[in-house]
């Protein structure tokens, strides 16, 4: 069998004895290695950066052009309408009088209620705003009222 050249990391057998360190001169002094020949570095063709093409200037699409045109004249055009509504508008008062609610005066009995009022007043309204209007224009804090108590009650009519 021939010996085989050892080869780092093999597992053959000679590769399995120690090996031993290299001596190291006693003296402090430092080698210097010796200069190499300087052998001129070989010449290679320097790699020319490709030219950076002119790119054609950015197009937009068709949905491009109408957000980069239409969205600014879009809000322009709804800021003047807005602009436009604040300072025309006027506030105008009706010249025709007021309609006022007809009333009438009723003395509480015993046992009557806002409610029961409203029905009997205002039949054909809902007793729920009757009831809010007398308690409006009788300065009202509450809906109770006390028997002998003089209200305006709304009319139907």
């Amino acid at each position: 069998m021939a010996a085989s050249p050892l080869l780092h990391g093999s597992t053959a057998p000679g590769d399995l004895a120690p090996r031993r360190r290299a001596e190291r001169p006693s003296s402090p002094t430092r080698r210097t290695p010796d200069p190499a020949p300087q052998r001129p570095a070989p010449q290679r063709p320097v790699p020319q950066r490709p030219s950076v093409a002119k790119q054609p200037p950015l197009t937009l699409t068709r949905r491009g052009r109408l957000v980069l045109v239409g969205l600014p004249i879009a809000l322009g055009v709804a800021s003047l309408l807005m602009l436009g509504a604040f300072l025309s508008s006027v506030a105008q008062a009706s010249e025709a009088e007021p309609e006022g609610t007809r009333t009438t005066e009723v003395a509480v009995s015993t046992g009557e209620t806002l409610w029961g009022l409203a029905m009997h007043y205002a039949p054909e309204r809902d007793p729920r705003d009757v009831v809010a209007e007398m308690v409006e224009l009788n300065e009202l804090h509450s809906s109770v009222v006390q028997p002998g108590q003089s209200i305006a009650v709304p009319v139907s009519g």
